[in-house]
């Protein structure tokens, strides 16, 4: 089946009237801001002994960022389809397989996590192939369209980035987040009750900077994420009075 192709050609201005429906929230990153991740990284690692590995590193829309940024780190581009910027071609969900333990200095992937058939499997390959005291810097999207299908599985926002980085694969939150205000509203063809009513509160990109602090998986272990949900979710609980409760 054809996807559908959406017409883009009516387009709106953008305006102060947007943020009455996409309010500043305080989950807006402070570092890993959209196109923001590779100024930051260069300011340290652009020099040869910085290992960087992007997941993901096909250029698809542009020209490959890390070229503009830190040239003169050892850089390998790895993706699951061969192309411009493949150094490796292979399946992120065994990304231990194509590379030493605690290879990598810097693990970065942009607009590949929404197409990670598990994501949390990855996310401990990342730990394996990470260096103690390297970053994982992670983009993805919170509000998109669906796109590359039949390849898109999730959307992210930033306490699901930290749920999947986190303290149990050996990982220290340095800053998450949501990015790129969206003005949205239903159609005309949604339900009667819904069209043409506002949708707040959407962001097209969450980001997440992830420094590893500690090994806690050989290249043949894996995580029970059971064992570690407490970790995960901290002292969180699903917020009262929403109206979505069956609580009296």
């Amino acid at each position: 089946m054809q996807e559908q192709q959406i017409d883009c050609t009516v387009v709106g201005s953008p305006s102060d009237l947007d943020a009455t429906l996409s309010p500043l929230l305080p989950y807006m990153p402070r570092i890993a801001r959209h196109n923001n991740v590779y100024p930051w990284l260069a300011t340290f690692a652009n020099s040869p002994e910085f290992k960087i590995l992007e997941v993901g590193s096909r250029a698809v829309c542009s020209d490959s960022i890390w070229k503009h940024h830190v040239p003169n780190c050892t850089y390998t581009g790895f993706d699951v389809v061969s192309g411009t910027n493949v150094d490796i071609v292979g399946d992120a969900h065994r990304l231990s397989s194509y590379f030493e333990a605690e290879e990598f200095d810097i693990v970065y992937s942009s607009a590949v996590f929404e197409h990670l058939a598990m994501p949390w499997i990855v996310a401990e390959e990342i730990s394996k192939v990470l260096s103690v005291g390297g970053f994982a810097c992670i983009e993805t999207h919170f509000s998109f369209g669906q796109h590359e299908l039949p390849w898109h599985f999730f959307q992210f926002n930033k306490m699901g980035l930290e749920c999947l980085f986190n303290q149990c694969l050996g990982f220290e939150v340095i800053d998450a987040g949501l990015d790129n205000p969206i003005v949205g509203r239903f159609s005309k063809e949604a339900a009667p009750y819904l069209a043409g009513k506002p949708v707040g509160g959407l962001y097209c990109h969450s980001s997440i900077i992830a420094k590893k602090i500690k090994t806690v998986l050989a290249p043949s272990q894996h995580l029970d994420w059971r064992e570690c949900l407490d970790q995960v979710i901290g002292s969180t609980m699903y917020p009262e009075n929403t109206g979505l409760s069956s609580k009296t």
